[in-house]
């Protein structure tokens, strides 16, 4: 039996394997900081392979840098060796929900999340701290030690993380901003589905820098755009030069091409021109009383109409009665379609107009039900509803608080995203890594309350305390946590009410999950530290304060299992086993175990079988164990812990 890795995935291996694949002479062997071996990339090698003009590293290029961006690059390819564990008292239908909100920092969760949730995520969606010169939290500390940072500059809150002010007096204000994103975009980047797409709200002070950032990243040619959100219902009377009306969200594709945004029906009571003066020229033919016109009875000469910048050439005379052109006749212009695609167009009942004296023909298009328009750039959100009034009022009205909570998103305004990136698949799972106030959660149950979709969130968010003083703390809320959980449980019991549902036909639930060191002892990934008399003394590798519970989940994470997957708990000969995914997954971490319980988990024929590593009862159970699977089902992956 193997050991599971009980960390999260490498990414710097990863990398290596994918290389590997391209240019396997790019991949070399080196000692590692142990004085063992592993594998390695000879850089000048790759160089080599990739390009037929070496860059000099003193030679002068476009690029986008920052102070501490290389220890921003590896920070993002660490592994990390933390869990979550399931919080069942804090949970709502822990059971049989397919939600998730996880607790802690959001760059540890989604190293976590990379195994599980890899290339599954349609869309994300995150309102990340605005550099604005307010506070801001995170616990990714470049410049200085901790002792020393939290004696020179700042405080750490009671989970160690770093708070404090980003004033643009600190020499750091941009680099400090940027250091928190760009890892946390990195590993985002990797969950997203192929036709998945992120929203990433910001205001004027950083929105330059993301859009650099996320095209280094994702790309250029995968932004898909920035949408303008108009955030009030009236300005500020007190700005004296540009009152503050509208912020921005930016769009980003994991692959152009497989990227689909839908912003409404088409609509066929719209003409769309089909003549665009940077094409070509080209002529297309329309048959008698086959197009509608609004020019008057009589003939009209052939010669060239329009303005100057895109003329028309009619290339006959033609004939108008009753609104119809009545012959024959042809068009030379720079046009967009095809008379093949014409044809086709008006086969399936469209219509050709021409209107005005400049000759240019517009089309009148019959769509099919998967027809749509674009997502628009604008969103108004006085329209919709969707303005920072609405969101604070949104909150009030949950909680009967005033000023809970501070810059929560309008749950419309979100939705909008959520319906945009979902329309065509809502069974997808939506994550938000900067939750807050659990906006995004109260959106994604409001939508498919309407339109019957069965989209799953997963809510990050750093147990931020709250302020002694602030109303939210006044109110019983010590965190931040506190108060997304609790906005879920109530707008999800409101959203049920109003529409007349029950649970089982809308999840309003949600599974706990809280970051926390790992379940194992360091030996289990050091061992090569400890002497064999060290060893002989420890009687187990799993932290005595840890549960069951809590080993199947680390063991869910390491083995790609959904952390929403159905757990079923049984016994067997007095043992606690656990049924993961229908059988997919069966463990039992208890000790004694015997060979009739391994035989049992044998004849399920599971995909994995997870077992303590000190958990057989003797050692002729340990040397039957191989024979057993061997027996009943040896395609099973046998691991321990």
């Amino acid at each position: 039996m193997d050991k599971l890795k009980m960390q999260s995935m490498d990414k710097v291996q990863e990398n290596i394997r994918k290389i590997q694949a391209l240019f396997p002479n790019a991949v070399t062997e080196c000692a590692d900081e142990r004085g063992g071996v592993k594998r390695g990339i000879d850089f000048d090698v790759l160089k080599q392979e990739l390009a037929d003009t070496l860059i000099d590293e003193r030679e002068l290029r476009y690029q986008f840098t920052w102070p501490d961006k290389q220890k921003s690059v590896l920070l993002a390819n660490t592994t990390t060796n933390k869990t979550l564990r399931p919080c069942k008292e804090e949970s709502v239908d822990f059971d049989s929900t397919q939600n998730l909100y996880i607790e802690g920092d959001n760059l540890e969760v989604l190293k976590l999340l990379q195994e599980t949730y890899l290339g599954k995520i349609k869309m994300i969606y995150i309102d990340p701290p605005y550099n604005t010169g307010n506070d801001f939290v995170y616990n990714d500390d470049f410049s200085q030690e901790a002792d020393e940072y939290k004696e020179n500059s700042g405080q750490l809150d009671e989970q160690g993380n770093r708070l404090f002010q980003n004033t643009e007096s600190n020499g750091r204000f941009h680099t400090d901003w940027l250091n928190m994103i760009y890892p946390r975009l990195r590993l985002a980047k990797d969950l997203l589905s192929d036709d998945g797409v992120i929203f990433i709200s910001i205001d004027d002070n950083e929105v330059e820098n993301l859009k650099k950032i996320c095209s280094e990243i994702f790309g250029q040619e995968n932004i898909l755009g920035i949408v303008t959100w108009s955030k009030k219902r009236k300005g500020s009377f007190l700005s004296k030069k540009i009152v503050s009306l509208t912020e921005y969200c930016l769009v980003v594709a994991k692959d152009f091409n497989n990227a689909f945004l839908y912003g409404g029906k088409a609509e066929e009571s719209e003409s769309q021109p089909i003549i665009k003066r940077t094409n070509p020229l080209g002529t297309l033919k329309f048959q008698a009383n086959s197009v509608i016109t609004k020019l008057n009875d009589g003939i009209y000469s052939a010669g060239i109409y329009g303005e100057e910048v895109n003329p028309v050439t009619l290339l006959n005379d033609v004939i108008v009665k009753n609104g119809l052109i009545t012959n024959d006749f042809s068009l030379e212009a720079h046009f967009v379609w095809s008379q093949a695609y014409l044809l086709s167009e008006i086969k399936k009942g469209g219509k050709v107009v021409i209107n005005t004296k400049n000759f240019q023909p517009r089309v009148f298009r019959i769509y099919d039900e998967n027809s749509f328009k674009g997502f628009s750039s604008f969103v108004n959100g006085v329209a919709i509803n969707g303005t920072n009034e609405d969101a604070y009022e949104e909150l009030e009205e949950i909680f009967n608080v005033k000023k809970l909570f501070d810059y929560s998103k309008p749950v419309s305004y979100i939705k909008e995203f959520i319906k945009a990136a979902t329309y065509f698949n809502k069974n997808s799972f939506i994550l938000d890594f900067f939750s807050g106030s659990a906006t995004t959660a109260h959106a994604v149950m409001q939508l498919n309350a309407e339109d019957g979709g069965n989209r799953k969130f997963i809510m990050v968010q750093l147990p931020e305390p709250c302020d002694e003083k602030s109303e939210a703390y006044k109110a019983g809320y010590k965190n931040i946590c506190e108060i997304g959980k609790e906005r879920i449980r109530r707008a999800g019991t409101k959203i049920k009410r109003e529409n007349g549902l029950t649970a089982q036909d809308l999840d309003t639930g949600f599974r706990v999950l809280k970051l926390d060191s790992s379940n194992m002892k360091d030996v289990y990934y050091r061992p090569e530290e400890y002497s064999q008399s060290m060893l002989e003394g420890l009687a187990d590798n799993i932290k005595p304060d840890r549960t069951a519970f809590d080993l199947l989940f680390q063991v869910m994470l390491d083995l790609g299992k959904p952390l929403s997957a159905k757990i079923e708990e049984r016994e067997i000969a007095g043992k606690i086993v656990f049924n993961v995914d229908d059988g997919d997954l069966i463990a039992c971490f208890e000790s004694n175990i015997t060979s009739e319980i391994v035989t049992e988990i044998a004849k399920a024929k599971p995909l994995y079988a997870v077992f303590r590593d000190s958990g057989l009862s003797s050692d002729s159970v340990a040397a039957n164990f191989e024979q057993i699977f061997a027996t009943y089902s040896p395609s099973t992956v046998r691991k321990v812990l």
